[in-house]
């Protein structure tokens, strides 16, 4: 995808055609302009980081095959912009197969994470294999965190409105929610706990970012982000 830009509204997916997700729309479809920006920064931006990162790939990659037996990248599938599924990159940080030892969602302590793991998590490092997701055109870089089809079946109709954009590697949930692992520690149902809780306090802040788009905002959020994972 060379550039991104919102459908005709009558070309958009049936599921996504609710009044809630038409006022989102027509925000969005007055920032054309700014939106073809958004893309061609996230093809730039993507390549130069992939260049110069490549000798922490490298790195990252010695780091997990020598830390427990399994793959170096973890794929999943995950939806993006208008309900499409597609395939997330991120760095291994659990044991293999650790989706069929437990929940989707991962708590505080979870003992399938891996030595190397807990650190790659802290800094977030185990998401940098996702700026080829970028790069694709799957995701961007500022824009809500994508969900497994699990959980976007339970989007409310506003929520689908979070579906007008690509998913995103930050936003401003993903920061305030860092410690998301920490509020789900001890809860006997966390399938629950997150859809009904967690899921809909980010979503508020997920849909005020669509409505406040510019590509300023997005450099204001991704900076928010470096600085909230260095001072941790």
């Amino acid at each position: 995808m060379l550039y991104y830009d919102l459908p005709d509204w009558d070309d958009m997916p049936e599921n996504m055609k609710n009044d809630y997700v038409k006022r989102y729309y027509d925000i969005l479809k007055k920032k054309h302009t700014q939106l073809k920006i958004k893309r061609v920064f996230d093809i730039v931006m993507s390549v130069l980081l992939i260049l110069f990162l490549l000798p922490v790939f490298v790195a990252i990659a010695v780091a997990i095959k020598i830390d427990s037996p399994g793959p170096v990248i973890f794929k999943q599938k995950r939806v993006t912009a208008f309900d499409k599924d597609f395939t997330i990159y991120k760095f291994r940080t659990m044991v293999n197969d650790a989706e069929s030892k437990g929940t989707k969602v991962t708590v505080a302590g979870d003992c399938r994470i891996t030595d190397i793991g807990s650190t790659l998590r802290k800094y977030r490092l185990d998401e940098l294999p996702q700026l080829f997701n970028v790069l694709f055109g799957d995701m961007s870089f500022v824009g809500t965190r994508p969900e497994v089809r699990k959980y976007v079946d339970c989007y409310s109709k506003s929520m689908m409105a979070t579906l007008l954009m690509p998913a995103g590697i930050t936003s401003e949930a993903s920061i305030r929610y860092k410690d998301e692992e920490k509020l789900l520690d001890g809860v006997e149902d966390v399938d629950h706990v997150y859809v009904h809780k967690i899921l809909p306090a980010k979503m508020k802040y997920n849909l005020r970012s669509i409505r406040r788009f510019s590509i300023l905002s997005d450099v204001k959020t991704m900076i928010s982000t470096v600085i909230n994972i260095l001072s941790d």
